[in-house]
């Protein structure tokens, strides 16, 4: 068997175009949880903050020429060394997000394989 029928063989595989499926409904559910998290949960906090926008809290750690700075673009466009941790909070809230959904269609699914079979209900 030449290398290219192997290649067709492996790519024709089940696992590997589940795993290709999986990858791009991975990539859109990801856009859906940067969404939520930017465009309804930021806003929300930034309510019960008083209007501080989470995304770009920052502190600047050394700065060489002495100036302040309104944005984290800003500070690092001057040099200063800052650390983003309202960048941080918005990661940590969307992979929370993520591994709650995936944990309740895991959830799911586990449920639906155990009703296989003679594990059905009967019918009355």
């Amino acid at each position: 068997m030449g290398l290219a029928q192997e290649f067709k063989a492996f790519a024709m595989k089940g696992n590997v175009i589940d795993l290709a499926v999986g990858v791009v409904i991975g990539g859109a559910f990801g856009k859906i949880v940067n969404s939520l998290v930017e465009d309804i949960i930021n806003p929300l906090v930034g309510i019960l903050t008083s209007g501080v926008d989470l995304a770009s809290q920052f502190v600047v750690l050394r700065n060489p020429k002495g100036a302040t700075f309104s944005t984290m673009a800003d500070a690092k466009k001057a040099g200063a060394v800052v650390l983003g941790y309202g960048s941080l909070i918005n990661n940590i809230v969307q992979f929370l997000i993520v591994a709650f959904a995936i944990f309740i269609v895991i959830k799911w699914v586990n449920r639906f394989t155990r009703l296989e079979g003679d594990n059905l209900p009967k019918s009355a």
